[in-house]
């Protein structure tokens, strides 16, 4: 019941900010990524960012079947890989700007964080793959679903094109390594 409560107030939070014309940065960035396929419903966001109470609402972008590759990163703010990586996914992602690859950037930041810490976070680092904020912190529920290849730890990337699809379990090094990966699916 408490959990609950927690976060019945930070997507009350979230929802105040968001309608108190937060900066329009990452607003840009959503409106680009829904421009190229439908977006999941979201009941908040907060300065652009969808926030995702549950994984069935996040559920669809793991099923596009279209001529898009989706590259979707797991991370948070407070883990050490996934910050040090995610500077790849940002080039990489500016590097195929205009080609059919979408980056998406899931945060698993503590729902108490999502305002403090993430949203500063993207903000100062002008992050331009669109990221969008999951709250479930059921994952044992639901990271099958995204790979039955994932244990549950962070950095994870899911890299697919309809069916088929490259797991990635562990940070990335390079964006040379990233590049890599995404070539196994993606092929210009």
């Amino acid at each position: 019941m408490m959990e609950n409560r927690s976060l019945f107030a930070v997507l009350s939070l979230c929802f105040a900010l968001s309608a108190c014309g937060a900066k329009s940065g990452a607003s840009v960035t959503a409106s680009k990524a829904e421009a190229s396929s439908p977006w999941p419903p979201t009941d908040s966001t907060l300065s652009g960012m969808p926030i995702y109470e549950s994984f069935s609402q996040l559920a669809p972008i793991f099923q596009y079947e279209n001529d898009t590759t989706y590259v979707i990163n797991f991370w948070a703010t407070w883990c050490k890989p996934c910050v040090e990586e995610l500077p790849y996914f940002i080039e990489q992602s500016k590097a195929l700007q205009g080609e059919p690859v979408r980056f998406i950037l899931v945060s698993l930041d503590f729902p108490n964080q999502v305002s403090s810490r993430l949203l500063p976070f993207v903000e100062e680092r002008s992050i331009q793959p669109l990221v969008a904020v999951l709250l479930d912190g059921k994952y044992n529920d639901w990271i099958d679903q995204v790979s039955p290849e994932w244990g549950g730890a962070i950095p994870a990337t899911l890299i697919y094109k309809g069916g088929q699809r490259h797991f990635l379990g562990q940070a990335v090094h390079s964006r040379e390594e990233l590049q890599e990966a995404i070539g196994t699916v993606y092929r210009p």
